[in-house]
């Protein structure tokens, strides 16, 4: 009987190794990036009227062609945001953050009444450990999708956009 339980135990780890292997293979960063990129850098902002938002915009100027590649998403401060193409020179991911958001939630016993209220999101963990100024950038190239940490990203003052004008009337 205990030939049979040490067995079964040795399949178990053996089919466990090999599952969680292959999970941190795919995830796996690559050291050299696919393109050339310029001086990538972050920017919080705030809009300038009550419940108007807030986040962080990154921008990664691209110097070379990415025609080769698909860029995908961002993995930046706990956060993943799909990475958008404006042109073959730049690429801007907009996150997000909970400062200056609407929070007004409608408790009633009637079903309808909570019809807007909008279901809470929770940070979930990103598969990276990133220092406050790297970034993950997710990518396709020949149907796989591969990963590039870019570090040394730089903090650009906020940015506070101006409340809505006071009307004198």
């Amino acid at each position: 009987m205990s030939y049979i339980k040490k067995i079964t135990q040795i399949m178990f780890l053996i089919v466990s190794t090999i599952i969680f292997s292959h999970c941190n293979s795919t995830m796996k960063v690559q050291t050299n990036m696919p393109l050339e990129i310029g001086k990538a850098y972050y920017q919080n902002w705030i809009a300038g009227i009550e419940s108007g938002g807030s986040g962080i915009n990154l921008y990664i100027p691209i110097t070379s062609n990415v025609k080769h590649l698909e860029l995908d998403s961002v993995y930046f401060h706990n956060k993943v945001a799909k990475l958008e193409l404006t042109n073959e020179k730049l690429a801007i991911a907009h996150f997000k953050t909970d400062s200056n958001q609407k929070k007004d939630i409608i408790m009633s016993n009637e079903p309808y009444a909570e019809y807007g209220n909008q279901v809470s999101e929770f940070d979930k963990k990103i598969p990276f450990e990133l220092k406050d100024n790297q970034c993950v950038i997710s990518y396709i190239e020949k149907g796989k999708t591969k990963y590039f940490r870019i570090d040394s990203i730089i903090k650009k003052q906020l940015l506070a956009y101006p409340s809505r004008p006071y009307n004198k009337e």
